[in-house]
């Protein structure tokens, strides 16, 4: 549309802005206040939800998969937990929903906080090392992701060396996850 200058026209401009309204995020705030009578451009439920190949998979998780370390705290101790996730929009949960049964593990849920997002999380440590990790490492991680899936592994392995309970573990976890995901 911008390469055919449909933008510098109102109606072509709206028409963009209808496309934006209805993927990812959606509008930012600014954009909602700009054009406040936008209406998303229609787009279709996600119905096939047959993963046709571990391949597929691993293409999915490197460009919308999320490895994190991540510490949850209570009152006298740090606990380390191994999250891997991935999010879409809620059209898409069904496809979501999937990689429960595709895994035979992790969980799945509609966001609380964004009722547009839908997540499967696996979070257990034996399901991480035991299911997560020897998938990707068969069927690997594209790009820049696979540096986390590395980053992510080597904290698995700590842990399950019981290393992360030694303050000398506990400090490496830390250095590992301050270079993972956005810090890279």
């Amino acid at each position: 549309m911008v390469n055919a200058k449909e933008h510098l026209t109102t109606e072509g401009l709206h028409k963009i802005v209808s496309f934006k309204a209805s993927i990812n995020r959606g509008l930012s705030e600014t954009l909602k206040t700009a054009f406040p009578n936008t209406i998303p451009f229609s787009r279709s439920l996600v119905i096939n939800t047959e993963i046709s190949h571990p391949y597929w998979m691993a293409g999915f998780a490197s460009g919308d998969g999320c490895f994190a370390v991540t510490e949850n705290k209570s009152s006298s101790k740090i606990f380390v937990r191994l999250v891997f996730s991935i999010s879409q929009n809620s059209r898409d949960e069904s496809l979501i929903r999937s990689f429960v049964d595709f895994f035979d593990c992790g969980t799945s849920y509609l966001s609380s906080l964004n009722q547009t997002m839908v997540s499967f999380q696996s979070y257990k440590f034996a399901d991480n090392y035991e299911k997560i990790i020897p998938f990707f490492s068969k069927y690997k991680i594209r790009g820049i992701k696979s540096k986390d899936f590395e980053d992510w592994y080597k904290v698995a392995k700590i842990i399950k060396t019981k290393g992360h309970l030694t303050k000398q573990g506990f400090d490496l976890i830390f250095q590992i996850k301050s270079g993972m995901n956005k810090r890279r």
